[in-house]
């Protein structure tokens, strides 16, 4: 979708809005199921890069305690007791840059992934920059889907990260959907951005081909020692509104309630399930920061009637990539 498009959905009276997310959603997601992911750091801390939101960052003292790759076996036993407990996606994190090919850790990496696949969920890693040939081998090891945010929009990127560029994430992206993995991108609202950022990082999301697989909608958790540690919390109603034009521009993807969960009330995530979210991370940490108990989920998707996503078998199939840009807008 343009622009103009995006801001013309989100300058909507919100019911109005609410409405016709609500529409495009019962479209494309008839049964009103949530699907229930589990996302695990098996690499804490020590990162390269200076992510002004991140407390991985080796450059801010926050708290973060540096810890090696996880163990095989420790990191199976999570993801059993994920599956365990409803999940049909496990999400593997990576404090990096990104990885590079024929190296031990890399190959650490694959042999983790391999054992994970084995347990039916859905695999889904983000480890930073990926070249083509890194994307490939995730693929063959099955990966089915890669996380990799923009954050935020072109213009507002450079005054959160200094150490990449937006275009180091377009070209990763790329690199992802021509292995045959699906893409997981989205963005964190609360770093300092405009409405204009927010929608214009939708209108770059919403544009790649094929589009997103899904799509998380973060709200800044700010944490001691980042640059944003005292960034002002995200008004509740722009989270839903930004869940609501988020269903709209990419109707067929998972639209996924991220991080900030832990700061909302019941009502709020009631409204962005409403408005088309129908994924959450689903446990008790994300990443570095705390995540609502999985008593508490269940007891709210009870409360609404919502029940949980199964596995999608479609997963492992390559999607079919057009020769179009990755972003023309950019």
């Amino acid at each position: 979708m343009t622009f103009d498009e995006l801001k013309a959905l989100h300058d909507l009276p919100l019911f109005e809005l609410l409405k016709r997310a609500r529409d495009v959603h019962e479209a494309h997601w008839p049964d009103g199921e949530v699907q229930l992911c589990t996302l695990l750091s098996i690499k804490t801390g020590g990162c390269s890069e200076d992510c002004s939101y991140c407390a991985q960052s080796a450059r801010y003292t926050s708290g973060v305690t540096l810890e090696r790759l996880m163990e095989k076996e420790a990191v199976m036993q999570r993801a059993r007791h994920a599956r365990e407990t409803g999940s049909t996606r496990f999400c593997m994190g990576a404090a990096w840059r990104g990885v590079r090919g024929g190296t031990e850790r890399f190959e650490q990496v694959l042999d983790i992934i391999r054992e994970v696949s084995t347990l039916g969920m859905e695999v889904c890693v983000t480890l930073g920059e990926l070249g083509p040939d890194e994307a490939k081998r995730l693929r063959e090891a099955g990966v089915t889907a890669y996380n990799h945010n923009l954050d935020t929009s072109p213009e507002h990127y450079p005054s959160i990260v200094s150490t990449h560029t937006y275009e180091d994430r377009l070209r990763t992206i790329r690199n992802v959907q021509d292995a045959g993995m699906s893409v997981c991108c989205g963005g964190i609202l609360g770093l300092g951005e405009t409405t204009t950022d927010r929608l214009r990082m939708l209108e770059v999301i919403s544009s790649f081909n094929p589009q997103p697989e899904s799509v998380p909608i973060n709200s800044l958790m700010p944490m001691p020692g980042t640059p944003l540690e005292g960034a002002a919390p995200v008004e509740p109603l722009d989270v839903v509104r930004m869940i609501a034009v988020a269903r709209i521009a990419m109707p067929r993807a998972k639209v996924r309630l991220s991080a900030g969960r832990e700061r909302m009330s019941d009502e709020t995530q009631t409204l962005c399930f409403l408005a088309g979210a129908n994924s959450i991370f689903y446990g008790e940490k994300l990443l570095t920061a705390k995540n609502p108990a999985i008593e508490r989920d269940r007891a709210l998707l009870g409360k609404l009637g919502l029940g949980t996503l199964a596995p999608n078998p479609a997963m492992n199939a390559p999607a079919a990539v057009e020769e179009t840009p990755l972003c023309p807008s950019c």
